[in-house]
């Protein structure tokens, strides 16, 4: 009977490479395959993300002819809005904005109507003064209106896209579970008519 040395026991472990492709497959894998998801989740974050410009950049166009300022025609718009990011991800919440200024410059700017904040609390409320600018009887953040405004106003289109990430990487590497995505773009009514003046600035009060 042969004795079995240290060092006969060492050579024979390392002769033995029985399983060394299964560890090397379960140590690589998971790996893999996180950077495969990643990879597959940014591209496809990147292709909604131009595709959501350029439909944003069509609507604005849309919108800026005078049959855009009809309801229905700007409710067909954003409708085609929706369909096109529901191509992508189905379950997408889509949420739409329109604000219109007087000029371009304005809409660039975006600077909120001036009011007293009588109680230093940071907010327009308990019936405080402002400077209604575009006297739509509302205080403005942005100084806009709500809409599309009417000829040679300068419009602002926001477009929010939220839906659920196609992939577990928020399970996996922290990422949040949800997928944000935001378009925007500034375009100029076209001269369909008469512009009319400046509004007049009045004080109002906020509830």
């Amino acid at each position: 009977m042969r004795a079995i040395t240290i060092r006969g026991l060492a050579a024979g472990v390392r002769r033995d490479t029985h399983g060394i492709a299964a560890t090397e497959f379960g140590l690589i894998a998971p790996v893999f395959l996180l950077l495969m998801l990643g990879a597959l989740d940014l591209a496809h974050t990147l292709y909604m993300q131009g595709v959501l410009q350029g439909v944003v950049q069509k609507a604005s166009r849309d919108s800026s002819l005078e049959s855009g300022t009809d309801a229905t025609k700007q409710a067909t718009i954003d409708q085609h809005i929706i369909d096109q990011v529901h191509h992508l991800a189905l379950n997408a919440t889509v949420d739409i904005d329109r604000r219109n200024f007087s000029t371009y410059t304005k809409a660039a700017e975006a600077t909120p109507e001036p009011y007293n904040d009588n109680n230093h609390n940071g907010v327009c409320d308990d019936n405080e003064p402002f400077q209604d600018n575009n006297a739509n009887g509302r205080r403005d953040a942005d100084g806009g209106s709500a809409g599309q405004g009417a000829t040679q106003d300068a419009v602002v289109l926001t477009v929010n896209v939220n839906y659920p990430r196609f992939f577990p990487l928020d399970k996996m590497i922290g990422l949040p579970g949800t997928v944000h995505l935001a378009a925007k773009t500034v375009l100029t009514n076209q001269p369909y008519g008469q512009k009319a003046g400046e509004p007049v600035p009045v004080v109002g009060n906020c509830p």
